[in-house]
């Protein structure tokens, strides 16, 4: 996939880009196969556990996912592309399969982020999925970005220091349509000059006030199979999921080859290399693999923050 000359100034100049038809149509397809037998088998653990009381046969995927949600049954970290970032233990669930792992390396596009950062190109482990109830259905106390609406934040900014020089391409990969009403992302355009804003550590980890004017944002409907790129200093939210539907999307990253992740006691794996093509991680058993040895590892050891921003701080108060 070819990407104009004026779609690779706008990334450039104005730190984002909408593309159309990232992700081939056999690959969204088997993502969604993918997520629905995964989800048939937490729902039916929860039933046989007496968590929910419909049965699995009354409801669809959608169905499964909002009654395992208002029974209070975590349905996101199970169905997550990586560890968490709080406490990980020895069965901290996660999920990577075959129809995931070629959504992160489909050909399309790896080739749209080569011609924004270069062919040596790493996976990122800041990823996730993102799965948004109606804000009706949502519970009262959730904060969870992955889950409710997403604060203003920029992405150089949630990932830890020693990523700040990091060439990184944000890619939001949408799984059904997203919708201003369903709530599609948000950018303010980066300013010539941008800088990484203050962000305080709230009910997520978001822009200092005063350093935005929201009233300007662009929203950025997108279908499903299609992204939204970002430069990691964009400012950019997610708008209300108003409608009575799931939003699904993905959110993935890829870096230079040999450069800082920002994450790096997780797994990362060259994704594309046109140096040493050798070197490309080809099996997703293998990715799985080191996110499975990650997950043992970390769960010996302290907590690591991902974080690197305090709620006392000035900006913050």
């Amino acid at each position: 996939m070819m990407l104009s000359p004026d779609q690779i100034k706008q990334f450039e100049t104005d730190g984002y880009l909408v593309v159309p038809d990232v992700i081939p149509t056999d690959i969204l397809t088997r993502v969604r196969d993918e997520y629905a037998q995964v989800l048939d088998q937490l729902y039916d653990g929860w039933f046989a556990a007496g968590r929910v009381s419909i049965p699995p046969s009354e409801l669809d995927f959608w169905g499964k996912l909002l009654t395992g949600y208002n029974a209070g049954c975590d349905y996101f970290q199970p169905l997550d592309i990586s560890l968490p970032g709080d406490r990980i233990s020895a069965d901290t669930p996660f999920h990577i399969g075959p129809a995931v792992f070629d959504m992160l390396t489909a050909a399309p596009l790896l080739d749209v982020v080569e011609q924004l950062i270069g062919p040596e190109l790493t996976s990122n482990p800041i990823q996730h999925v993102r799965l948004k109830p109606p804000s009706t259905a949502l519970a009262e106390d959730e904060i969870r970005a992955h889950i409710t609406a997403t604060d203003w934040h920029q992405d150089r900014a949630v990932a830890l220091e020693d990523a700040d020089s990091t060439d990184m391409v944000t890619v939001w990969i949408a799984m059904n349509d997203a919708t201003v009403q369903n709530g599609c992302l948000q950018v303010q355009p980066q300013s010539a000059n941008q800088q990484m804003l203050p962000h305080c550590a709230r009910t997520q980890t978001g822009i200092a006030d005063g350093f935005l004017e929201p009233e300007n944002a662009l929203p950025l409907p997108v279908k499903a199979g299609g992204a939204v790129l970002f430069h990691p200093l964009t400012p950019h939210a997610s708008l209300t999921n108003v409608t009575d539907r799931f939003r699904w999307s993905f959110d993935i990253r890829f870096n230079v080859t040999g450069q800082s992740t920002g994450r790096k006691h997780f797994p990362e794996f060259i994704a594309r290399s046109r140096a040493n093509p050798a070197n490309e991680l080809r099996d997703w058993r293998a990715c799985k693999a080191q996110w499975e040895e990650a997950r043992a590892r970390l769960s010996k050891t302290p907590h690591i923050d991902i974080h690197r921003w305090s709620s006392d701080a000035p900006y913050c108060a």
